[in-house]
């Protein structure tokens, strides 16, 4: 099962390294990691997804989380109302006559052309994963040139 984590943490030297290694040491491959100041440049706020299938031992990690002297608070989201979306840029092969093709597929999502030449587009999209993952099969039939994604973000309710 897919959980997904949020960590506050005070922005030091080393905080990530050192919460990384709490998955790691117990063989916990992290599939998402997003991280960013707050609106207090001192506090971070990090979104981990991680894919525990026992749960005994993700409760352990958390517990271990919280005894780490950067860390304020843990939020295990998988059991808790959230929303939660991605980002994605992706460059794909573009020509003029496309435009009207790609403004019908981004009505169906929330995305847009950021930048253009005659044979090249970047877009950027935001969706929860399974939307991001529909729009790229979509975006195959133009040719997907390059591609970057974000991890996860998260928020309660």
């Amino acid at each position: 099962m897919r959980h997904t984590i949020s960590i506050l943490v005070e922005n030091k030297f080393g905080v990530l390294a050192r919460i990384a290694g709490l998955f790691s040491a117990r063989g916990y491959n992290i599939a998402s990691l997003a991280v960013s100041e707050t609106l207090d440049p001192t506090i971070s706020y990090m979104t981990i997804v991680v894919e525990a299938q026992d749960e005994k031992i993700l409760e352990q990690i958390n517990k271990q989380l919280n005894k780490l002297i950067d860390v304020i608070t843990v939020t295990d989201f998988t059991k808790k109302e959230h929303i939660d979306r991605e980002l994605v840029l992706a460059k794909i092969n573009y020509l003029p006559k496309d435009k009207d093709g790609l403004e019908m597929i981004f009505n169906k999502y929330v995305g847009k052309i950021i930048h253009y030449t005659d044979k090249i587009a970047i877009i950027e999209a935001v969706g929860n994963g399974s939307q991001i993952s529909s729009l790229l099969e979509e975006l195959q039939s133009f040719g997907i040139v390059e591609l970057v994604r974000t991890g996860k973000l998260a928020i309660s309710n």
